[in-house]
């Protein structure tokens, strides 16, 4: 839908009680449910493109893709999936169109083409249209829409007793209800297996016989379904920063999250103790988050984006320093911690609960993350602690937590994508979502497709990062040229 339209629903969305969780780590005002339409299988082709309503980046066109809500009842309702393009800058030169798949869940692939196209590199900009899109549930797509007032009452996620986890039990169940009855249909098809017949149904629009496909963090398990799902029907496909969905348990899954992140956590201490121009050189940065985390932790550490208000220490890990440790932003964290560390006590208070992680819907229908009891969720926690003991409330806690009782309508798997063409997998060593252990299990399950590509460095994204990088994946997109097996690139300064 164009972005005028867009911005309307979202004006009178944000006048009642509802709010949609589609904005990254953020609850953002939304949509009311769309109507129920109905759409055929053969209606999904076909997109008149116009202009988006973005006069401060000009460029863009926006269309809307019509596709079933449920690709198992093709004729039943439909929704508007809505989708943004940029031609290529050298029509002469052009490949065709390279679909993004954009992570989270909850990233908008829309706002990706309008606002941020820069992270594409001139090279592809160049040789190819780039197309993303709103999956279902998120954004311009029939985006999940809940009560606000109900998701004001969540509970926290740090449970202490079994009263606490039946609470959170009940919670949910009213939360999935509220959030069904206002969102529609689609509530029900949110999975990532329903997201891969929406990517087909775009490549045919576009007119493309084989899929171009670039995914990033929760996109790659997009990318990595539609090859196993359409495995003829690939081109070329970049998988960046990878999720491994054949993770089996939920103590599997929380443990390579939580060794990920404390990774990172590491190689800041190690980066601040070898670098002059760490704001903390020359301290002991452990000490000093120890201390913050405390502070926090007693409602005494003042929140640098919002003065007067005091900062959980929950969002001191997953805001502050795990979204420097995304872009690999030394400096700037060691700059933000040295600031907070000298800052004024607060009154001491409770702070409120983070907010619901955004896309949760989304997570829950791809991921089983049963949790028996609060024994078992005490378990856990002490597994997160053991794997990352500087970086307590990760938010993967939080995820598990506030998927209990849900059912999964697409749980995890081993890879199955025999006579794919190669496929590349790109990793940073030190990714702190999405670590390098799991690129390497996605390349092996790939089997002969799968060809791993490992940027030495840090940060959640690494296609970029620098010209080796930048290079590799480039001549694969344009050329279908392959880097060699075991090519690994050299980091960069961030």
């Amino acid at each position: 839908m164009p972005l005028r339209a867009r911005s309307t629903l979202r004006r009178i969305a944000a006048r009642g009680t509802a709010v949609a969780v589609g904005a990254a780590m953020a609850l953002v005002p939304g949509f009311a449910a769309a109507p129920a339409v109905h759409a055929s299988a053969s209606a999904t082709g076909g997109l008149r493109w116009a202009p988006c309503d973005a006069p401060e980046k000009p460029g863009a066109e926006c269309a809307t893709l019509w596709v079933p809500v449920d690709w198992a009842h093709p004729d039943g309702p439909g929704l508007g999936l809505a989708v943004a393009r940029r031609k290529a800058t050298e029509p002469g030169a052009r490949v065709g169109s390279m679909i993004f798949g954009p992570g989270g869940p909850g990233d908008s692939g829309v706002d990706m083409v309008v606002g941020r196209v820069s992270r594409f590199s001139p090279e592809v900009r160049r040789r190819f249209d780039i197309v993303s899109f709103d999956p279902r549930g998120v954004g311009g797509s029939n985006p999940v829409t809940c009560s606000g007032d109900l998701l004001a009452e969540r509970p926290s996620p740090e449970l202490r007793s079994q009263a606490d986890f039946d609470t959170t039990m009940a919670y949910n169940r009213r939360l999935r209800a509220d959030c069904r009855a206002r969102t529609g249909p689609v509530f029900d098809h949110l999975d990532t297996a329903q997201t891969v017949r929406d990517v087909d149904a775009l490549r045919a629009a576009l007119g493309e016989r084989k899929l171009t496909f670039h995914g990033s963090s929760y996109g790659t398990l997009l990318g990595a379904q539609y090859a196993e799902t359409y495995p003829h029907r690939v081109r070329a496909m970049v998988l960046e920063s990878v999720m491994d969905h054949s993770v089996p348990t939920t103590r599997d899954f929380l443990r390579s999250e939580a060794a990920a992140a404390e990774d990172s956590f590491q190689e800041f201490v190690k980066w601040c103790d070898g670098a002059a121009d760490c704001a903390l050189h020359g301290r002991d940065v452990r000490v000093v988050w120890q201390g913050l985390l405390a502070r926090a932790g007693r409602g005494e550490l003042e929140d640098p984006a919002k003065p007067g208000t005091a900062l959980s220490s929950s969002d001191l890990v997953n805001k502050v320093a795990f979204r420097k440790f995304y872009t690999a932003d030394h400096a700037g964290l060691a700059k933000a911690l040295a600031g907070m560390d000298t800052s004024r006590p607060l009154p001491e208070s409770p702070t409120s609960p983070a907010p619901l992680p955004s896309a949760t819907p989304v997570f829950c229908s791809d991921w089983h993350l049963p949790v028996r009891d609060y024994r078992q969720y005490a378990s856990l926690v002490a597994t997160m602690h053991k794997a990352a003991p500087d970086l307590p409330s990760l938010l993967p806690m939080h995820m598990a937590a506030a998927c209990l009782g849900a059912p999964t309508a697409n749980p995890q798997r081993r890879l199955d994508a025999h006579g794919a063409p190669p496929i590349l997998v790109s990793n940073a060593l030190h990714d702190p979502a999405t670590g390098y252990p799991w690129a390497v299990s996605v390349a092996r399950q790939l089997g002969r497709s799968g060809v791993l590509l490992t940027y030495e460095g840090h940060g959640h994204g690494s296609v970029t990062s620098g010209p080796c990088m930048e290079h590799a994946v480039d001549s694969y997109l344009t050329d279908l040229a392959l880097p060699p097996r075991g090519t690994s690139c050299p980091a960069v300064p961030s």
